[in-house]
C-alpha cells in the first residue's frame, strides 16, 4: 500500500490563502477491467504564487503537467505532487492510472455473489477523493465539477448532475454547482432505477439488479418520505434546493449509513429491504434520508472551513432528519424511536475516555477529525440543538439559521458565524450556550439520592462544565405515575417521593445526561412495567436501566428482573432490540443463565403478540440470539412449532444459522448448503458471519485471516468476521487471539486504510476477553505512540468497554 499523509489544518490554511480553485474537469475510464480505471484531472485555479502541493493517490502517475510543461511525477511522495506557482492563471493536467477499492472508499468495485455483476460507487470523504481524481482536497476550496465518463455499455452512470449517455458507454455530466471535494461521486454498474417528479426536481432512487423488485416495494415509502421532506424543508428554510436533481442510490457494502453527495446521495444498500423488517428499522431509512436531505443546505450548500466544525454538518442533520420525519412523514413516532436507536451511542461515547466537545475539537489533521466522527458529533450534538431550538423558538433559530445560509451561500463557514447569526435573530447571548454544551466534554449525570431525597448534578471527572438542567422527573408507585419539572445547576434539588417508589430523572429526553436507575426503583419497576402504557415514559426507564448496567450502577440481575418483567407486555419493538443489542454484553459478564430469562421473556411476547406483527420479528429475533436449546431453534429453522405469524425468510434463516453455528450445532457443510441456495449479497455476509462463529480452530485461524490481510475481504467480509469471532462463551478457543490482537493490530495499517482501518481495529478487539491482562497489553498499545493515531482511538473506546464489563464482574459476580 502507497504510503499517505493526512492535510494538517496549519497546511489547509496555507493552501487556501495562496489558491483560489476555478474549476475541475474530470474524465474517468471505467472500462478497463475489474482492477484499475484511469483517471485524467485539468484543474484551473488562480494563485498569488508559492509552492503548494495537489493531491493525488495513483497506483501509476503517468503524466503531470502545469501550464503545459511537465512536472516530475517521480517527485509525488505520500499522496502530495509538489507545485511551484506563479502568481496569476494556471492550468494543471494530471493523468494517473487509479486502483479500485473494496473498503468503502474512493471508488469501490464490489461484484454481486447473485449475478456475477459488477457496482462501482464513489465515496470521497476524508482523504478519498484523490484515490479518484488529482484535487487540493480540503473542504473550503470549492469548485464546480463537470465529469465525463467512459463505462461498459450495459453500465447506468449517475453523479452530482444530471448526466446523458452521449454514445453507447460515453456520458457527459452537467457543470456542478460549486462543490467541495469531499461530497464528489460517481455511481455505475447496471443498476435498477425507478424515477419520478416532485415541486420541479426530478428524483431517482437505484439499487442492484438483483434487488429490482425488493426497490420496487420500497420505492413508493421512501419516494414519499423524500416528497414529504423537501416540502418540510423548504417550508423551514425558505430556501430551495440547489442541485438540480435529486438522486438516491443505494449502493453495495457502504460504510456508513449514508454519504450526502449533492444530486447524488450514496446508501448503504441494506436500506432496500429483502427480508421483513420491523417499523423501527423503517423509521431509520426515513430519518436517514431525511438527514441527507437536510445536509443539501447544512453541509453541502454552506460548508464547514476546516473538519472541526464537522458538527455543523452531522449535529444539525441528525436534528432536522428526526424533526422533519416525524412532523412531516407517517412516522411520527420518529422521536421515541431516535431515543431507542441513537441515544445510547451517544452517551456511551461521552462518557468514554476518548470524549471530546461536541465543536472546537482542533482536528489538527483529517484524519484526527474522522476519529471524532461519532455518537457525540451526531446523537449529543443534535439533542444540544433540540434544546437551543427549545430555549431560542423556531422564529430565532430558523432565522438565524437562514441568515447563516444567506451569509455563506455555496460558501464556508464556521461555528462562530451561525452563533453569530443565532445571537442577531434572538437578541441573546449564547456564550453559556457554547461554553457549556459545545466547546465543554463529557456528560453530567443527573442522580437521585434516596437517602437524602434529592438530585443532584455530577459533572464528568476530569470535564469541569458549568452546566444548569432542566428536565421532568416521574415519580410511580402502584397508585401510579406522577411528573414534575425540575432545574438542576451546581445546587442538589428536592424531591419528594416513598422509600420503595420508582423514581426516573429526565425519562423524557429534555437535556442531556446520563441517568440511573437505583435499585428500589428497579424492583418497583418489575411491578409497574407490565402496566405502563406511556411510550414515552416506557422509552425512559430502559434507556435509563441501559446506563445503569453501562456503569455498573445496576446489577445485570435487577436489569433482567425489570426486562423479564416487561418483554411480555412490550408494545415497542425498537425497545425489544434495545435488549437484544445488550445480551452479548450481558452474556460475557453475568453467564447464560441470565440470558435463558431473556430468551423466555422474549418467545413468551413472541407468541402473544399479533401475527405477523412488526413487534412479533422483533420478539423473535431476540428469541432466537438468546436461544441455547440447539433442538428448539433447528426446529424453528425447519419450519416447526413457531408462533403463529412467524414465517422464515433469508435474514430468519441466517440469524437461526448463525446461533446455531456458536452453539456448535451446525457445521461448514451445511452453512454451505444454505449459501448455495440462496447467493445473495445477504447471505453471503451472513455466511462469513456464522463460519467465524462455529466453535473450533479453523473457523477461528479463518477469521483472524480477514484481520490480518491474509484474506483480501472487503469490508462488510472484515465486519462479520470479527462479530463472529469474539462470541461468548467461546473465551478458552479464542485466548490465542486476544493476545494476538495487541501483537498484530499495528501492522494492519500496512494492508488497509482510513476508515476501516480504524474499524477493523475496534471489530476485531478481544471484546470477550474479561481481564486484567486484556486490560494491561491495551494500556501498552494505547501508550505505543508509533501506533496509527486511528487505531489507538479505537483501542482506547474499546478498553473502556471491557474495563467496564470487569467492573460489573467485581461488583456484582458472574456465574461465568
Amino acid at each position: 500500500m502507497t504510503s499517505t499523509r493526512s492535510l494538517r489544518q496549519d497546511e489547509a490554511r496555507r493552501r487556501a490563502g495562496l489558491l483560489d480553485v476555478t474549476s475541475y474537469d474530470v474524465t474517468l475510464d471505467l472500462d478497463q477491467g475489474d482492477k484499475d480505471f484511469w483517471s485524467r484531472t485539468v484543474i484551473r485555479f488562480t494563485s498569488v504564487g508559492g509552492t503548494t502541493f495537489v493531491d493525488i493517490k495513483p497506483r501509476i502517475l503517468d503524466s503531470a503537467t502545469l501550464d503545459g510543461k511537465p512536472l516530475d511525477i517521480y517527485a509525488l511522495g505520500q499522496g502530495r505532487l509538489s507545485l511551484e506557482t506563479t502568481a496569476g492563471e494556471h492550468e494543471l493536467v494530471v493523468e494517473a492510472t487509479m486502483a479500485y477499492r473494496n473498503d468503502g472508499e474512493g471508488l469501490h468495485r464490489s461484484v454481486d455473489p447473485a449475478d456475477g455483476r459488477s457496482y462501482v460507487y464513489g465515496m470521497s470523504f476524508m482523504d478519498a477523493a484523490p484515490s479518484v481524481f488529482a484535487c487540493f482536497d480540503q473542504p473550503d476550496l470549492k469548485a464546480p465539477f463537470t465529469f465525463h465518463v467512459r463505462a461498459p455499455k450495459d453500465w447506468t452512470v449517475f453523479g452530482n448532475t444530471r448526466g446523458t449517455q452521449v454514445e453507447p458507454g460515453e456520458w457527459e455530466f452537467e457543470t456542478s454547482k460549486p462543490l467541495s471535494t469531499y461530497f464528489t461521486t460517481l455511481v455505475a454498474g447496471p443498476y435498477a432505477l425507478v424515477t419520478d417528479e416532485h415541486d420541479g426536481i426530478r428524483l431517482g432512487v437505484s439499487a442492484r439488479a438483483s434487488i429490482a423488485r425488493q426497490l420496487d416495494a420500497d420505492a413508493d415509502d421512501m419516494l414519499s418520505v423524500t416528497k414529504q421532506s423537501f416540502d418540510e424543508l423548504h417550508r423551514l428554510f425558505g430556501i430551495r434546493y440547489q442541485f438540480g436533481d435529486y438522486h438516491q442510490a443505494f449502493v453495495p457494502e457502504f460504510n456508513a449509513g449514508a454519504m450526502e453527495n449533492p444530486g447524488c446521495i450514496t446508501f448503504r444498500d441494506t436500506l432496500i429491504f429483502t427480508s421483513r423488517v420491523t417499523r423501527s428499522e423503517r423509521i431509520n431509512r426515513a430519518t436517514t434520508i431525511a438527514h441527507e436531505m437536510a445536509h443539501q443546505w447544512f453541509g453541502n450548500l454552506t460548508t464547514p472551513v476546516w473538519w472541526d466544525d464537522l458538527w455543523l454538518n452531522e449535529s444539525f442533520a441528525e436534528y432536522l432528519g428526526v424533526r422533519v420525519t416525524a412532523d412531516a412523514t407517517q412516522y411520527a413516532d420518529a422521536w421515541e424511536d431516535h431515543g431507542y436507536a441513537r441515544r445510547q451511542w451517544g452517551l456511551v461515547a461521552d462518557r468514554a475516555p476518548s470524549t471530546h466537545p461536541v465543536a472546537g475539537n482542533g482536528a489538527e489533521d483529517a484524519s484526527t477529525a474522522l476519529q471524532n466522527f461519532d455518537g457525540i458529533s451526531y446523537m449529543k450534538g443534535s439533542a444540544i440543538l433540540r434544546q437551543l431550538a427549545t430555549r431560542l423558538g423556531d422564529e430565532a433559530f430558523l432565522g438565524g439559521t437562514v441568515d447563516h445560509f444567506e451569509r455563506h451561500f455555496f460558501g464556508n463557514a464556521t461555528m462562530a458565524d451561525l452563533v453569530a447569526s443565532w445571537e442577531r435573530a434572538s437578541g441573546t447571548d449564547l456564550s453559556d450556550f457554547t461554553e457549556g454544551w459545545l466547546m465543554s466534554a463529557g456528560v453530567d449525570l443527573l442522580d437521585y439520592d434516596r437517602g437524602a431525597g434529592v438530585v443532584r448534578r455530577t459533572p464528568p471527572s476530569g470535564h469541569p462544565s458549568a452546566r444548569s438542567h432542566a428536565f421532568r422527573i416521574a415519580v410511580g408507585d402502584r397508585g401510579g405515575w406522577t411528573t414534575n419539572d425540575l432545574e438542576v445547576d451546581a445546587e442538589p434539588q428536592q424531591v419528594s417521593a416513598a422509600a420503595d417508589a420508582a423514581v426516573l430523572v429526565d425519562p423524557f429526553a429534555d437535556t442531556w445526561a446520563v441517568t440511573h436507575i437505583d435499585d428500589a426503583s428497579a424492583r418497583m419497576l418489575a411491578v409497574l412495567m407490565p402496566t405502563l402504557q406511556d411510550t414515552a415514559l416506557r422509552a425512559g426507564v430502559w434507556t435509563a436501566l441501559m446506563s445503569s448496567f453501562h456503569d455498573a450502577a445496576l446489577s445485570p440481575q435487577s436489569l433482567v428482573d425489570v426486562a423479564a418483567a416487561a418483554l411480555p407486555t412490550e408494545t415497542s419493538d425498537a425497545a425489544v432490540t434495545l435488549v437484544r443489542r445488550a445480551v452479548d454484553r450481558l452474556a460475557s459478564v453475568a453467564g447464560p443463565a441470565i440470558v435463558d430469562r431473556l430468551h423466555l421473556a422474549t418467545r413468551t411476547r413472541a407468541a402473544t403478540a399479533a401475527p405477523g406483527s412488526e413487534l412479533q420479528l422483533a420478539a423473535f429475533r431476540a428469541a432466537v440470539v438468546t436461544g441455547h436449546d440447539a433442538g428448539v431453534l433447528r426446529g424453528w429453522l425447519g419450519g416447526a412449532e413457531l408462533p403463529d405469524g412467524v414465517e422464515i425468510d433469508l435474514d430468519l434463516r441466517w440469524l437461526i444459522l448463525g446461533r446455531l453455528a456458536e452453539l456448535g450445532a451446525t457445521d461448514r457443510d451445511e452453512l454451505r448448503s444454505h449459501l448455495d441456495q440462496e447467493r445473495t449479497a445477504e447471505s453471503h455476509v451472513s455466511h462469513v458471519r456464522a463460519v467465524c462463529s462455529l466453535p473450533d480452530a479453523e473457523a477461528k485461524a479463518w477469521a483472524w485471516q480477514h484481520f490480518t490481510g491474509e484474506l483480501d475481504a472487503p469490508n462488510y467480509d472484515l465486519e462479520a468476521a470479527a462479530l463472529g469471532l469474539w462470541r461468548p462463551g467461546q473465551e478458552e478457543l479464542t485466548q490465542e487471539y486476544a493476545e494476538r490482537y495487541f501483537a498484530e493490530v499495528a501492522g494492519t495499517a500496512a494492508v488497509r486504510q482510513g476508515w476501516v482501518l480504524a474499524e477493523s481495529a475496534g471489530d476485531f478487539f478481544p471484546i470477550t476477553a474479561v481481564s486484567e491482562s486484556t486490560l494491561d497489553r491495551a494500556r501498552a498499545l494505547m501508550a505505543d505512540e508509533s501506533v496509527d493515531p486511528g487505531i489507538r482511538r479505537m483501542v482506547v473506546d474499546q478498553t473502556d468497554a471491557v474495563e467496564r464489563r470487569l467492573r460489573i464482574r467485581e461488583k456484582f459476580g458472574s456465574s461465568t
